[in-house]
């Protein structure tokens, strides 16, 4: 027992260090792209998530051409279902999980990171919205910055992506 304890444990220490290469691989390779600085300006976006949801959008500019696009192929577009007298608002079942899954951790990393995103975040709690239905509208916030900010060339800004409320009615409308 005590030796395949010994091989069991040598297997495991070289899957962890194959990767932590592949991790620090993915990371100088991602820190080489044009993109990169406008991605890691996004409060909660660091290299290596930054290089998941990279990889996810690509990097050809053309692929969506509005945020709408994005949104919906990151599954952080809701789905809304009317029928007659009934409206539903449901969330995306049919989307790049792979994308949603780095997306809902920039969300949650960009609630430390950020203070509108937390005050998005609480907003939307406050509409009496479940935590993962928050954080998906966060996300779907977070993704049409990225968007515009990678269409236009442009670094993330705090005061544009959320602006300060002027008056007591547009918080109530946010």
């Amino acid at each position: 027992m005590g030796h395949q304890t010994t091989a069991l444990l040598r297997q495991l220490e070289a899957a962890c260090t194959s990767a932590d290469d592949l991790a620090q691989a993915a990371v100088e390779s991602f820190n080489t792209h044009p993109d990169a600085e406008i991605i890691t300006s996004f409060p909660g976006l660091g290299s290596l998530t930054g290089a998941r949801v990279l990889a996810k959008i690509g990097d050809d500019r053309s692929r969506f051409t509005d945020a709408k696009g994005l949104k919906a192929f990151a599954g952080a577009a809701p789905v809304t279902r009317a029928s007659g007298k009934s409206v539903a608002v449901l969330a995306r079942r049919v989307k790049n999980q792979r994308l949603a899954s780095a997306g809902y951790l920039w969300a949650f990393s960009a609630l430390t990171a950020s203070p509108g995103a937390r005050a998005h975040y609480d907003r939307r709690r406050k509409a009496k919205d479940r935590h993962t239905s928050a954080q998906r509208n966060l996300f779907n916030r977070l993704l049409g910055c990225l968007h515009h900010c990678l269409t236009h060339s442009t670094h993330y800004d705090e005061a544009t992506a959320f602006p300060a409320p002027t008056s007591p009615g547009l918080e109530a409308a946010a």
